[in-house]
């Protein structure tokens, strides 16, 4: 069975790799996020959940032209930034990654609770990578939510705020934590490697910054 790399580059943004073919997810726009340094990647495709613009700074990564053959099957389920139907931010997109038997999914800016089609369809996933950080997601508790009703293998926090980075309206990382007590492993590096199997966790990667 294949592995997939998860590299966090802070914020929402992540490449995911798998067969040397990588995927940038949410780069944010120079300035955008507090305390991070701007995206500068080179990968194979981009994909954003919606068009804010921490969310959807395209120019930040440069397309190879490999020839690489794309091992991810992807879907993308339609869901809202906030919790009334989109009114207030609009929608939002999550993104199914599947490759060598492996399923993973950014859950982008969810502001809600996702509809119990999609849910169906994240049953058990290798892992998820959630915003926990409120206000303009879903918080601490509703991602606790997401998490009981979806029972991913590892779960690794986003869009939250440290005393180094992030915006001064989103809760710390530690919110979501002490409702994982015993369940967390704080990791001295920004990437993880996903393989069959893993035991549950919460994984706080490291901001390479």
């Amino acid at each position: 069975m294949a592995e997939i790399q998860i590299q966090w580059l802070g914020h929402s943004c992540f490449r995911v790799e798998c067969q040397g073919y990588a995927i940038v997810l949410d780069p944010f726009e120079p300035g955008s996020v507090p305390g991070l340094r701007d995206i500068q990647q080179t990968a194979d495709q981009v994909l954003c959940s919606h068009e804010h613009h921490d969310h959807n700074y395209r120019a930040g990564v440069a397309l190879r032209e490999t020839g690489a053959e794309n091992p991810f099957a992807i879907t993308a389920f339609p869901s809202f930034h906030d919790g009334c139907g989109g009114e207030k931010r609009g929608p939002n997109t999550i993104h199914l990654l599947e490759a060598g038997g492996l399923r993973v999914a950014h859950m982008g800016d969810a502001g809600c609770m996702p509809s119990p089609e999609i849910l169906e369809r994240l049953q058990e996933l290798d892992a998820v990578m959630l915003p926990v950080g409120g206000y303009y997601t879903v918080g601490p508790e509703e991602a606790q939510a997401i998490v009981e009703a979806i029972r991913p293998r590892v779960v690794i926090p986003m869009h939250y705020r440290s005393d180094r980075f992030g915006f001064d309206v989103l809760a710390p990382v530690e919110k979501f934590l002490d409702l994982n007590a015993g369940h967390w492993m704080r990791y001295d590096t920004d990437t993880l490697e996903i393989h069959g199997g893993m035991s549950r966790r919460v994984a706080v990667l490291t901001y390479g910054g």
